[in-house]
């Protein structure tokens, strides 16, 4: 039986215990004597009966049933958690919808972006490869520049610079010839006064020693310093191909490039030991082309040889003094008027100096600056000069 049937079937045994009881009453009443005959007495009971049973059965039959409490509540717990549940189901698929959106929509975004990083990385390369083309290009533009240069340099430069050394020792004969003429002018003259003929007796003395040191001048280019030319050559040979970078002061301590062995070969046989070269580019360069110079001279003349350097301000001369330092392995006790190498700014004061060591039997070797513009005449008389000349078609490096 269900219990929820428990409370009807409870109902009905109660109505049915009070019909019970009426009907016992009316039959109690029945057995009590009346009034009335007997027969109407029964008739009138069973009506009754009759009566009070139909209605209490139809109540009973009629009446709908109770629901029971409990049974309710757990209708209405249930139907609230079957919409809960149906409510979190849409917003459980709605969850995942907007999900799949999201995955699509990033795995597009990654996509787009993994396109976009390749063509990035192509475009790149490609610039990459026009940029390293392009380097290639200038380096053998470069590289054919420098060939022409250095050609130019061996052809064109040394006829300008051996040009100017056949004019300088054309005018150098000139004025030795001049010289000559003057002297025997004097020879000529008939002075009857004995101080003028002791004086003009000693004037040719005076020439004649004149001429024997231009005499004993050093002559790189002439043949019968056959000797002295191998030595150079030698020199010039151990530079290049076993450079000594420990080696005795006044020796040369640095590389010494086949192009720098060039310049100096051209200026000892080429030029005789007087004239210009052109500028390296670099101050340092043609300080080691000089460092190389005075070397080579000072091997073959020893402590007789005297450098002057010439240039324009105290910053060159200092650079010059660091670089021939470095160079020569020489200290700087070795700078001075009356040391190995002097220092001047005006070419008045060298040639002064110069003009003092020839008198003393010394060797000045005269080295001039790229900067210089002009070049006194009077450094021209000197037997050794070394002039670093301007590359035309570089500007000149100042400060």
């Amino acid at each position: 039986m269900n219990p929820d049937e428990l409370p009807i079937a409870a109902d009905a045994d109660g109505y049915q215990s009070d019909a019970t009881a009426d009907v016992r009453n009316h039959e109690e009443a029945r057995d009590q004597p009346t009034l009335e005959p007997l027969g109407m007495q029964e008739a009138s009971a069973q009506a009754l009966i009759d009566e009070e049973k139909r209605p209490l059965l139809e109540r009973v039959e009629t009446e709908p049933a109770l629901p029971s409490a409990p049974n309710a509540t757990t209708l209405i717990t249930a139907e609230q958690r079957v919409t809960d549940l149906q409510r979190r189901e849409q917003a459980l698929r709605r969850e995942i919808a907007v999900l799949q959106t999201s995955q699509v929509r990033l795995q597009e975004e990654t996509a787009a972006a993994q396109a976009a990083m390749g063509r990035l990385i192509q475009e790149g390369l490609k610039e990459l490869e026009q940029r390293k083309q392009t380097l290639q290009i200038s380096v053998e533009q470069l590289e054919r520049r420098q060939e022409r240069i250095r050609s130019e340099m061996k052809t064109t430069f040394a006829g300008v610079s051996q040009d100017l050394a056949i004019r300088v020792q054309s005018f150098k004969d000139y004025l030795v010839g001049s010289l000559q003429d003057l002297a025997l002018a004097a020879e000529q003259l008939d002075l009857p006064q004995p101080g003028n003929a002791i004086g003009m007796t000693e004037k040719p003395s005076a020439s004649a020693e004149v001429f024997s040191k231009q005499e004993t001048a050093p002559q790189f280019a002439e043949q019968s310093f056959q000797e002295q030319t191998k030595k150079i050559r030698n020199l010039l040979d151990q530079y290049r191909n076993r450079p000594d970078y420990y080696g005795s002061a006044w020796q040369l301590r640095r590389t010494f490039e086949p192009v720098h062995a060039d310049r100096v070969s051209g200026w000892f046989f080429t030029q005789g030991g007087r004239g210009a070269v052109r500028t390296m580019g670099s101050r340092l360069q043609n300080i080691l082309i000089a460092s190389a110079t005075i070397s080579i001279l000072h091997t073959l003349y020893g402590d007789r040889l005297r450098a002057l350097v010439l240039a324009q301000s105290p910053e060159r001369l200092g650079e010059w003094r660091r670089g021939l330092q470095d160079c020569l392995g020489i200290t700087r006790s070795e700078f001075g008027p009356e040391r190995g190498v002097g220092l001047f700014e005006d070419p008045f004061p060298l040639v002064q100096k110069a003009d003092r060591l020839v008198k003393d039997g010394l060797l000045p070797l005269i080295i001039i600056d790229e900067t210089e513009d002009e070049i006194s005449l009077g450094l021209l008389q000197f037997p050794l000069w070394l002039a670093f000349a301007p590359n035309p078609q570089v500007p000149t490096y100042s400060y």
